[in-house]
């Protein structure tokens, strides 16, 4: 069953709860869809179903902020044998290869790894934790988790949300041809930007690689 599908099935009240805690596991460490769980809910938001896309926007945003605070706290008690011990648990998501990414990202950008992170599958699992193992000082960590929480929680509701709407509207005026057409521009539109933004992100691994 498809996460929106099941999602359906739920009262309004259980999908806020189920977008906060999957999003705040994720933030803490655990390697789990919290981009689709919120973007799923969004769009149910945006069909009349009951559910509020202010109030699903706060949760996420709380389970972003409150989950990567918990991950920080973990990994600064935990220190690098952390990092150790997930990497052997999930090599996936905590191999070698992609803690030394992600420790260059914070060495280099800061508070912006932590901003940008959240932004970035990979960096958004390793945030809180990594900033805790690097001893990056709260206060720092905190403002960026919380202005990065409030843009990527509530920026990605908000978003999905008007888009549902938008296409909603828009669908119910044209046959099926034009929903087809629609789905098309969409999957065109995804592939080029995650291909720009590999190509991006690849570069930015380059000129990393040349100033060490």
């Amino acid at each position: 069953m498809h996460v929106q599908e099941w999602l359906d099935t739920v009262p309004p009240a259980a999908v806020y709860a189920l977008v906060g805690l999957v999003i705040g596991l994720e933030s803490l460490g655990i390697p789990l869809p919290g981009e689709i769980v919120l973007v799923s809910a969004a769009l149910m938001s945006s069909q009349h179903t009951g559910v509020n896309p202010v109030i699903l926007g706060a949760c996420a945003t709380a389970g972003a902020i409150i989950g990567d605070s918990i991950g920080y706290a973990i990994g600064r008690k935990g220190g690098r044998p952390l990092l150790a011990w997930l990497g052997g648990k999930f090599p996936r998501h905590f191999g070698e290869a992609h803690v030394a990414t992600a420790e260059r990202s914070f060495q280099k950008w800061g508070m912006w790894a932590v901003f940008f992170g959240r932004f970035i599958a990979l960096l958004r699992i390793f945030a809180g934790p990594l900033a805790g193992v690097l001893h990056m000082p709260y206060w720092k960590f905190l403002i960026a988790n919380m202005l990065g929480g409030v843009v990527w929680a509530g920026g990605t509701t908000a978003v999905i949300y008007y888009l549902g709407v938008v296409a909603e509207s828009w669908l119910k005026k044209f046959s099926w041809l034009g929903l087809v057409a629609a789905v098309l521009i969409g999957v065109t539109s995804m592939l080029v930007m995650k291909r720009k933004a590999k190509r991006a992100a690849d570069e930015a691994e380059k000129n990393l690689v040349a100033a060490e």
